[in-house]
């Protein structure tokens, strides 16, 4: 085991780190009348009494830095065929939706079609966390598309799930005609 200090390498960590799956989300929503997001792999589910989701962003991030103030943010939890997707929006720049299709909700949250969940939310709480912040996010709408295989982030790589259970959707020819993807609802202003 390699003892951890303030001069260990941040490799070590993120080799550590990246031993855990998880799926791959983004978070966008209007900035100045256009999109502005990020993807984020650290999100996680909080509580259902108040509905709340977490993500975890670099504090020096200037894409949260313009996200923050939003009225609503959208976070879409993006599928397998999406890799493509989280690759344009995780690079760096400001043309990160630069020919992707994009939702916009009346509140000014952003989603991305095709994706297996959608939540608009607002800005919770946030907590410091060493060099990132802990952002809690209140769920105000959700829909999902529970059927499709989501995007995974595993050892710096993204990945596809493989069941060893078989199809969780049930019916003749379940396995092999995917229902088409629901476009994420609008919901009315506040």
């Amino acid at each position: 085991m390699i003892a951890i200090d303030d001069r260990t390498d941040h490799h070590v960590l993120r080799t550590a780190f990246g031993c855990f799956p998880s799926g791959v989300t983004v978070v966008a929503a209007l900035s100045a009348e256009s999109p502005v997001g990020m993807t984020v792999s650290s999100f996680t589910s909080v509580s259902f009494d108040p509905p709340l989701v977490s993500i975890c962003v670099r504090r020096s991030s200037t894409t949260w830095a313009r996200l923050r103030p939003a009225g609503a943010i959208g976070v879409s939890v993006l599928g397998a065929h999406q890799a493509d997707v989280c690759r344009a929006l995780a690079a760096p720049g400001d043309d990160r939706f630069t020919g992707l299709a994009v939702e916009t909700t009346p509140r000014g949250a952003v989603f991305v079609p095709g994706a297996t969940a959608w939540l608009e939310c607002t800005v919770h709480d946030t907590v410091p966390a060493g060099d990132h912040e802990l952002v809690l996010l209140r769920v105000l709408g959700v829909d999902a598309g529970p059927d499709r295989s989501p995007l995974v982030f595993h050892s710096s790589g993204l990945h596809s799930l493989h069941s060893t259970t078989g199809p969780t959707v049930s019916g003749p020819g379940a396995a092999t005609q995917p229902r088409q993807p629901r476009q994420p609802r609008q919901h009315g202003a506040a």
